[in-house]
This record gives C-alpha cells, structure tokens and sequence, in this order.
C-alpha cells in the first residue's frame, strides 16, 4: 500500500514539474539585447497564445506591425488590435543603414491603446501582450508602455514570423520560431474594428 501511494505522489510531482515548465515565461538572461525591455517580462509565441486563452477578456493582445504586414502576412485571430508602433509615412525616404523605406514612430501608439483598453474595461494594471514580427519592436513598445505606466506587460520575444535561421537549407528564412512556425491561429482575413489607421 506504502509503495502504491509513494508512486501515486511520484506521478502527481513530475505531472506538476512537467506543467510548471510548460507554464513558465521565457527566461530574461537568454533574451538578445535588442529584444530586451525595461520591465523585464517576455514570452514566447506559444506561452502568449496559452495566457491569452487563460485570461481571455482579462488580457489585450496587441500586434504593433505595421497595417501592411498584417494585410500581407496575416494576423492572429486571437490578437485584440492592431496598433503599429511604427510606419512608412507615404513619402518615406530610403533608409541605407536598415535596407529598406524609413519607419515612423506612430504618435498616436499610447493613446490609441488606452483608448482600445478602456472600451474593454481594461486599465494600465491588466495584462497586456505586445507581440511584432520577431520581437525587437514590441520590445520597444513594451518599454514604451511601461514609461506610461503599464505595470503588465509582456513582450513575446519570437514575435509573429520567427527568427531567421542562420544555417541549413532555409537560411536567411524566418523559420525558427513564432507564431506562425508554431502553428498557432492566424487568418489572412483581417477584421475592421480591430486595425488601427496610424496619425503620423
């Protein structure tokens, strides 16, 4: 009977070792430097999709590429708004340093935000899930919405495409991680009430 139930208490430990691991947030030490952010909190593709199904209305899951990415690339269909946080203005000039047209901060980010938040009944203390397409603008964002005040914010670090692969047949490819490559929820089929215009 002694060894039945030491057994019982054996499985029970390693489901709930196994559970904690699965539920637990990428690691800030391991996070590249231009992916970091002030407050600290990432998650990868597939933990943001497992907090957002956990706290459902409870979190805002905001995709911050710009309107052109999401109408070509697709967008989450769990994702809450799409605000870029930043854009080509129509006249963007070529930028040589990056390899492609100019991007501006949006100005209405923050705002626009607070405004989406609110009409869920959400405030700076909830939960909110900033993902771009492989991690180093939502950086930047998050660390924007923590200097106005956001306490909850996360920042998934692989973002919406990955990273791209460095080796192998697919190299120079985003295939690495994200949320596509994990196969998590997305449409090409974008919704109106969830973009945003950006006010440059």
């Amino acid at each position: 009977m002694r060894v039945k139930n030491w057994i019982l208490i054996a499985s029970a430990c390693a489901t709930l070792a196994v559970a904690h691991t699965q539920a637990r947030a990428v690691e800030a030490a391991a996070v590249p430097a231009s992916k970091q952010t002030t407050a600290g909190r990432y998650l990868d593709a597939r933990e943001a999709y497992a907090l957002k199904q956990k706290l459902g209305a409870k979190a805002f899951f905001v995709d911050v590429r710009t309107r052109y990415e999401v109408s070509y690339v697709g967008m989450p269909t769990v994702a809450d708004a799409n605000i870029a946080y930043v854009e080509h203005p129509d006249d963007a000039p070529w930028d040589d340093k990056a390899g492609r047209f100019k991007l501006e901060v949006n100005s209405d980010f923050g705002p626009d935000l607070a405004r989406r938040m609110a009409a869920k009944g959400l405030g700076k203390g909830d939960v909110v899930i900033v993902m771009c397409r492989s991690g180093d603008r939502s950086a930047r964002a998050a660390t924007l919405l923590t200097q106005l005040g956001y306490s909850n914010v996360f920042s998934v670090v692989d973002g919406f495409e990955g990273d791209i692969a460095t080796s192998g047949p697919k190299q120079g490819q985003r295939v690495v991680n994200g949320w596509k490559n994990a196969d998590l929820p997305w449409s090409y089929k974008l919704d109106k009430e969830r973009m945003t215009m950006p006010k440059l």
